[in-house]
């Protein structure tokens, strides 16, 4: 499983991507990942909203995640 990371999200992370090995547990679902990352990475759960990916499409906290999933997590972008 890859996770990509964008923006601030990347920022807190410090690197662009998160990779999970075939012996780590995957999260089982969009939820869980986000809750995985932000034990890891306390920042991260500071983040008020953000969107996340699933395979190229926009996906809510309950959407199911498998190992050969590529996950995108998009922070809000400001701009004018």
């Amino acid at each position: 499983m890859d996770v990509l990371l964008f923006g601030i999200a990347k920022d807190i992370v410090g690197k662009p991507q998160l990779q999970f090995s075939e012996s780590e547990s995957v999260p089982n679902s969009v939820l869980e990942l986000k809750t995985m990352i932000s034990e890891t990475y306390p920042e991260f759960a500071k983040l008020s909203s953000l969107a996340v990916a699933v395979n190229s499409e926009y996906a809510a906290d309950d959407v199911s995640l498998g190992r050969n999933d590529e996950i995108a997590i998009i922070p809000p972008v400001s701009g004018g």
